[in-house]
Formats: C-alpha cells, structure tokens, sequence
C-alpha cells in the first residue's frame, strides 16, 4: 500500500495545483491526493462544500471498535477493503498495578476480547493485545506515515499528524464507510495556519504550545478546521512532541493537526525499524511541505493565522474541568483562593504523553527528588504508552526513578484518562485537586468525582507538582525543603529524544491480519456486554408533532455527559444496556441537577433513560435541546446511537461539535440548530415541540419549529441545518449503514 501511495503521491499532487491554480498549503496537497474520485478534482469551497475522500486505514479501539464491528459484520462484506488494525486500551482498570490489573482485564473482559479477536481474523483485522499499548501511540510508532490519510474511533486520533500523517476521529459509521471501500464524506476543511518561531527553554514543552493555543481559540475555535504548522520553530521539535499538540487539536474541536515531513520525522521512522517509509517520504519531500509561495505569504492561503514565538511560551496549568482554562503557572498563586491548593494525586501517561521522550525527562525531574532528598508530597501514578515504550523504559532504568518516588507503574493502556481509574479515596465526594498529563479534565472524568478538580500539564510539571504537593508550586522560580532542611530547586529537566541503545521489546503483543473467513463469530443472546445490532426504522415521511421535551441541558455537555465512560464501557457492545447511562451528566438547565427530569407521562421527576423508555415505551418521540459545542470531546457515537435507540428524534442545539454532529447524522437523528440562539430561552420544561417542514428537508432549507406549552400557549421559531442530499437519505432511512445496504 505504502509503495503505491508514495508512487502516485506527488502526481496527484501536481495534478491538484494544476487544475486548482494556486500553491497549495500541505493539507491541501494531502486532502487532494485522497480524493475518492480523481476526476471530481475541483474548487471546494472550505467550511461549505462536503467532498468524498479515500483514505489510507482505519485504526478502532476496544470501546468503540465493538459497535463499529457489529455494524461491518452488517453490511455484509468478507474482508475490509483497507489496512485496519484493533487496539485493546480502553476496558482496561487502574487499580493496584500492571501485573493484577492486566489479569483481571484479561479476565473481566475475556468475552469482549475474544470477539474483537475473531472479528480481527475473520476479516483481516490486525490485533493489538490487552496491554501491547495505547491505539495512538502504537499507531505512530507503528503505521503512521507522511502524507498519509487514516480514519480512527477515537478522537485522538489526529496524533499522527506529528508525523505529516492527516489522521481524522470519526465514528464507527464513517470508519464502516472507509471498511466497505465506500466513499468517506468531510465537509472540507477551513485552514488554521499555525507559525511557530523561536526555540522551547527551560521547563516549556510542546505540551505548553498547544495549552496556549487552547486558551486562544477555546475548545470550539478549530471546530471543521485544520490546523497546520509550519516556522523554523519546527527544527528544534521531535515528532512526539508534534505529536502531542496534534492530539490535543481534537481539544480544539479540529478536524484534525497536521506537521510537515521534516528531519525529525525522518529520524522518528528510522528510529522505529521504518528506513523503507523514510526514503519514500524523502523522495517526495518537495510535496510533504506546503509550497514555498504558501510559507512566503501565509495570509494569503489560510483562513486564519497564529503566530507564536516558542521561547516565550511558559509552563502551563489548564483547568479545571475544561481543557481552555489556561493558566500559566506563574500566575496560579494569584488563583490559588479558588482551588483546593494540596495535589492529592498526580498521574503521567495517555495517548497525549506517554513516549520514551515524555518520561525520560519526566524521570530527570523524578531522580532530582532522590539525589536532593527532597520528601515527594503526592500519590503518583505511570502508564507507559505501549510495550515497547514500557519495556525499554525498564531496561534503560527510567521506570525504576519512577518506582523510587513511590510511583505506581500501571498497564500501558489509557486507564485513567479514560475513567478506568478505581481511585482508592476515603471520598469520593469530597473536593480535591488532582494534576495528569491527559488531555481531558471534563468534571467526573478521572474518577467519577464531580468535586475533583483535575489540571492539565507536561509530565514534566506534573511531577515537579508531584514533589511539592501544591498546585501553586512554580518550579523555575520556587524552591523546596528537603530533609535536611535545605532550600533547593529543581533543575530545569533533561532527557532523551531516542534512547541510547534504540528501543527494544520482547513481544510486541501483535497479531497480524489473517483472513479465516470460515471463523464464526458467536454472541450470546444472554451477554450483557455483547448484542446484535438490529436496524434503526426509516423515517414514516411525517413532520414531528408535539414530542415531549426530554431534557434541556445547560452549559457545557461533552460526549462524557451524554454517554459517560468508566465502568460503563464495559457495555460498549452492548446498546440496550449502555442506554441506560444516557445523558446521566448532562445538567438539567430547569434545576441544575444531573439525571433528573421531568416526565411528562407520570409528573414526577426522573432519571433521563428511565423517561426516555417510558415515551418510547408509548410511541413518543422525544427531543433534546442543549447548548453550544453540544458533543464536544470523544468521537464515542454511542452518544448518537443510545438517544436513537430510546427514540429520541431530534437534537436542537445553539452548535454542534464536528464529530458528534457527524454521528448524529449517520445514525438517522435530526441535528438542528437555533436560527436565533436567543430562542433556547423559550424551551419550557413541560413544553410538547414539533418540528414542521420535513417533507420538503434539502440542503439549505429552514424547519419550522413549535413550542406548545403547558399553559395553552404557543411560540414558533426557524431552526437550521447542515445536512447535504446524501445525508438527508441517511435520515430517510433510518441510517447511513441503512442507505448503504439499499
């Protein structure tokens, strides 16, 4: 496959500067070399237009991998059409450490396992075991390449692009579309062109970079965008350091991030046992890059523009509970009134920072803690990113710093980044303030706690915090008592791009795509984790009358609030019982409570699923109405499948994020948004609302929308949408997976 992209690559990019007659940035030049289509090479108008790609493979984890399996094994296909590879990180439990906890994965979820196992076999599937790392950063060490295209279930998954690889999270809809060799649809992407000068000192990291751009746009701010990266301060940046700001785009809401191919990734694929991708990639250097006229006048060509010196940046500490909440650490003494000040855990690790790179330095600031006898003050807790991360950390002595500090060595999975975290705590209620290297500090999160406050920093810093045990503690200015009463500092940290003697591992946990079609795929119709999907119902051609208001949310409402993750994910496979879980964070905007709504069937307030049954139970559709960004975070789609399944009809928000709006879509749902945001306010808790003008539903068309109220009285407004004439088809259906089979 590589062979024959990089043989065509800089054609199909000749031919896109030739038909379009301007220079092309670098995502142009990649998003036109993957057109589905060649010959519909054209103008496409950027945040408008919806194109069709062809991309290169699909990556899936273990939580989201399940639904996207069941719905391929649907469309009736004996092999996926592309490269494709399963990655068990997600179901598996931080708790005492690696040797119990992978077990006890190994046997809580032994039923999953062995039907992702099969699946992977059955339908030429590669096979990450329990344990073999993170889907993100075995992606990298393992199949990303420059100029590349890939889809992945997870949000993420746009960490590639740190190595000049356009990586996109999708849902399992859209990665079933790329499977079946079916055209993958994006609305073609604004640009965000990003320059960065100037060089990282001291305890600044690429971590910090993209924490600062997170306070310039806010989460929303790269929603349907690009951002690409380009200034001579890339020199002096590794590819997991490019890596890490491209994974936490996805905080930006970004399409995703993408770094041109340079010595660094050259020298990260050497360094990874892929010399044959580097000279591929090297032959085609000119069109890894944006064209010269792009760099020479980039206002030129983007739709926006950030320019950042790299050696003004400081360390940063964003939080809590949003990821734009940024704050330099230098002026978190002048917040501390609003924090618990104790850190109480700190924890390193996820698909965002967990390469070699990441704690190599991490533990220079750990062994500083040794050699200066200075008492670390805080829990702290490791998850390598991948076996052969974890096995060459071991050999090369850095796990050991970590082990010396106190420090719990976890499995290489996400763990508590993704809620698999059985935090051992006197109170789970209780307020505290934690600091991770994660990507995510949404409330409930980590731990399920509402009340802890989680910040967002380099692992570095995190173990610097780790240390002092306060969240105010400034490590380039302030010192520390060590046991012999001395004041001393810690020193600015140190470490290795590539360890010393290369990377090394045992068994990289891998099984390669077979292809036994003959395998039978076998679900219990008793399991709890595992069920059969069965298709969604068309639509009945009529407009929705008087749907009971399900429940109006208020302020931020991620995908972690529609459908929580933690012990739930264990239903992941299974949609009746993860419906159960269905909107339970989201905040009621009538009482300010999670889970708690008004049933207009009985009059007494109840859970949301528990409601939603109950209309369901009674033919009613129901609606949701939220605010903006609604979705934002996870490309989970089972926050778009448990509403449909409990007959939810319709999501009306003042905006959506990219990829739920998606998912929504695919899955048959009506995704709308106010005209005039102002009428959001309208909404009644005991309001029946009807959405008019379906039959004649086209693209740019306007619904009318009908608050009829308790009281006898009605309000009307118009409410928009962005669906194109293939998407409409997905809602007549019932759902894209529907279309495509008819």
């Amino acid at each position: 496959m590589l062979k024959e992209f990089y043989s065509k690559y800089s054609t199909k990019v000749a031919d896109a500067r030739r038909v379009v007659n301007h220079p092309l940035t670098y995502a142009e030049k990649v998003l036109f070399a993957h057109l589905f289509n060649s010959n519909e090479l054209g103008v496409f108008k950027r945040g408008v237009d919806y194109v069709d790609f062809r991309p290169d493979r699909v990556a899936m984890q273990d939580a989201t991998a399940q639904m996207a399996l069941l719905q391929f094994m649907n469309a009736g296909k004996n092999k996926v059409a592309v490269p494709a590879s399963v990655h068990c990180d997600h179901l598996i439990r931080a708790d005492v450490g690696v040797e119990k906890d992978l077990s006890e994965a190994m046997r809580a979820n032994k039923e999953v396992y062995d039907f992702l196992r099969s699946v992977s076999t059955k339908y030429h599937i590669g096979f990450w075991e329990p344990g073999a790392g993170i889907i993100h950063q075995v992606v990298f060490e393992n199949y990303a390449f420059p100029g590349g295209m890939m889809v992945g279930t997870d949000s993420h998954t746009p960490n590639a692009g740190g190595l000049g690889m356009m990586a996109v999270g999708v849902g399992g809809a859209d990665a079933v579309d790329v499977l079946t060799g079916q055209p993958w649809e994006l609305r073609m992407p604004e640009l965000i062109g990003v320059k960065l000068t100037g060089r990282l000192k001291g305890w600044a990291t690429p971590k910090d970079v993209i924490l600062e751009i997170l306070g310039i746009l806010t989460v929303k701010g790269g929603t349907n965008s690009i951002l690409e990266y380009f200034g001579d301060g890339l020199d002096s940046m590794s590819a997991t350091g490019k890596a890490t700001i491209c994974n936490m785009g996805a905080e930006l809401g970004a399409t995703c991030s993408i770094f041109p191919f340079d010595r660094n990734a050259d020298e990260y694929l050497c360094r990874t046992d892929r010399e044959d991708v580097a000279r591929m990639a090297r032959e085609n250097r000119a069109e890894l890059c944006a064209d010269d006229e792009v760099y020479a006048d980039p206002e030129k060509y983007y739709d926006k523009i950030i320019e950042l010196d790299l050696s003004t940046i400081e360390p940063h500490l964003n939080g809590p509970f949003t990821p734009d909440a940024a704050t330099r650490v230098s002026q978190m003494k002048s917040k501390m009134d609003k924090f618990p000040p104790v850190v109480e855990v700190a924890l390193v690790g996820s698909c965002t920072n967990s390469s070699y790179q990441d704690l190599c330095r991490a533990a220079s600031v750990a062994r500083q803690a040794i050699e200066k006898h200075i008492p670390v003050k805080t829990q702290l807790i490791i998850n390598p990113g991948s076996e052969q991360i974890r096995y060459t950390a071991r050999r090369d002595g850095i796990l050991d710093v970590f082990e010396q500090i106190g420090a719990v060595i976890m499995t290489n999975a996400c763990g508590p980044c993704i809620g698999q975290w059985n935090r051992h705590t006197d109170d789970n209620e209780r307020c505290n303030s934690i600091v991770t290297s994660f990507n995510r500090n949404f409330r409930r999160r980590a731990d399920g706690n509402p009340n802890t406050y989680a910040f967002i920093g380099s692992p570095e810093l995190t173990i610097a915090l780790a240390i002092a045990g306060r969240l105010d503690f400034n490590p380039v200015t302030d010192s520390l008592m060590n046991t012999e009463g001395q004041w001393v500092r810690l020193d600015e940290p140190k470490g290795y791009d590539f360890p010393l003697k290369g990377f090394e591992v045992k068994d990289k946990g891998f099984i390669a795509p077979g292809g036994e079609n003959h395998i039978q795929v076998v679900i219990d119709p008793e399991s709890t984790r595992l069920q059969r999907l069965q298709p969604f119902d068309a639509w009945n051609g009529k407009d929705y009358i008087d749907m009971p208001l399900l429940i109006k949310t208020a302020g931020k409402c991620t995908t972690d609030h529609i459908s929580m993750a933690g012990p739930w994910l264990r239903y992941r496979g299974h949609l009746q019982n993860i419906s159960d879980n269905l909107l339970m964070g989201a905040v009621n905007a009538f009482n300010g409570r999670a889970n708690m709504v008004y049933n207009q069937l009985t009059g007494a307030y109840e859970a949301v699923s528990a409601v939603a049954k109950q209309y369901k139970a009674q033919k009613l559709s129901s609606i949701v109405v939220a605010e903006d960004n609604y979705g934002e975070g996870s490309s989970r789609e089972h926050a778009a499948m448990e509403p449909r399944f409990l007959n939810v009809r319709v999501i009306l928000a003042k905006s959506f994020a990219r990829i739920h709006e998606t998912n929504l879509k695919k899955q048959g749902m009506l995704a709308l948004t106010f005209a005039n945001k102002n009428d959001y306010k309208k909404v009644s808790e005991q309001d029946k609302i009807s959405v008019l003008g379906l039959t004649g539903l086209a693209p740019g068309s306007k619904l009318k929308v009908i608050l009829n109220h308790p009281d006898g009285t009605k309000e009307e407004f118009m409410a928009e949408h962005t669906y194109n004439q293939t998407q409409i088809e997905w809602f007549k259906h019932g759902s894209a997976l529907n279309f495509l089979k008819r």
